[in-house]
């Protein structure tokens, strides 16, 4: 039976102009990517959907091979919604197996709510593979997990399939579960920006997302805050993401991270591995110059890898 929500978390799904987007490594860790949701759900069927494209190829040869996905309505700004929620969606993905036109001028009236009109001036050819190579990702919900805070504290109102218990800790990875990367850039990158998320593989294998603080760092790595008693006790992989963006996405910056989240007690340290990301001027015209050239590369990248 399809996961029934209520309206006010629908004015979240429906409202949000960003959201975090989830899914698991091979290792069973987690990548949460920031995307524009564009409000697209089914309430009768119980499903979100977000598109994407070809040429972040990673993200759907992984959602392909393991659908195991969430989605984190957390921001406000720039969108419909006026509730200080937090709401997570949990499910299986289904990805398109190739970009359908059809389907996508479907969207439209979604996509210009969101993005505001596609471009139709002297940067509409390069747009182009931008704008119509993509796939859809349908997200069958599973549970929802509602904060009535962004915050994220207590205890969530489970909708759907119950909460399993935590996961069990993870083996550590053969190079060692120390820092990797800047503990004090991931610091700085996530006082400056206002969302950061934190999430791992949960006791299902669905990805589990909460809001975070960095509080500090030391030579384990950066000490995080979160609201809630969720984060199971021990180490396991995970991804922390920080990022801010403007109106119609035109103006973001995202830092995205992999690593080994260990608790101990109520001791919580995070670990940066990898990291990934972009920061984007507010102004359109770059944005749509750097988009084309981008998702062009990327496409070559996806066909070398088959998933295009």
């Amino acid at each position: 039976m399809p996961v029934a929500w209520p309206d006010a978390v629908d004015e979240v799904i429906a409202g949000d102009a960003a959201a975090g987007v989830a899914y698991l490594t091979p290792a069973k860790g987690v990548v949460i990517t920031p995307m524009s949701p564009l409000g697209v759900r089914d309430r009768e069927r119980g499903t979100v959907t977000v598109s994407t494209s070809l040429g972040l190829w990673k993200k759907i040869a992984r959602l392909r091979a393991n659908p195991a996905a969430a989605i984190a309505y957390h921001a406000r700004e720039h969108g419909y919604a006026d509730r200080p929620d937090f709401v997570l969606v949990q499910g299986r993905a289904k990805v398109q197996p190739q970009p359908d036109r059809e389907w996508l001028e479907s969207i439209t009236p979604h996509w210009e709510r969101f993005l505001g009109p596609r471009t139709t001036g002297l940067t509409a050819r390069l747009m182009r593979v931008y704008y119509w190579e993509r796939v859809g990702i349908e997200i069958e919900i599973e549970r929802v997990l509602w904060w009535r805070d962004g915050d994220c504290a207590g205890e969530p109102e489970v909708l759907g399939a119950p909460l399993p218990g935590p996961a069990a800790p993870q083996k550590p990875p053969k190079n060692g579960t120390g820092p990797r990367e800047d503990c004090d850039k991931l610091i700085s990158a996530a006082g400056r920006l206002p969302h950061t998320l934190l999430g791992w593989s949960g006791g299902d294998e669905l990805p589990l997302l909460v809001t975070a603080r960095a509080t500090g760092s030391g030579p384990k790595g950066v000490s995080l805050a979160v609201a809630n008693d969720l984060v199971p006790q021990g180490g396991r992989r995970a991804g922390l993401t920080s990022h801010a963006f403007e109106r119609a996405m035109i103006g973001q910056e995202q830092r995205i991270h992999t690593g080994w989240l260990q608790r101990d007690g109520e001791a919580l340290t995070y670990a940066p591995h990898t990291k990934a990301g972009a920061r984007l001027p507010p102004s359109k015209l770059l944005f749509n110059v750097g988009a084309g050239i981008a998702t062009r590369a990327g496409m070559r990248g996806a066909r070398k890898a088959g998933v295009a």
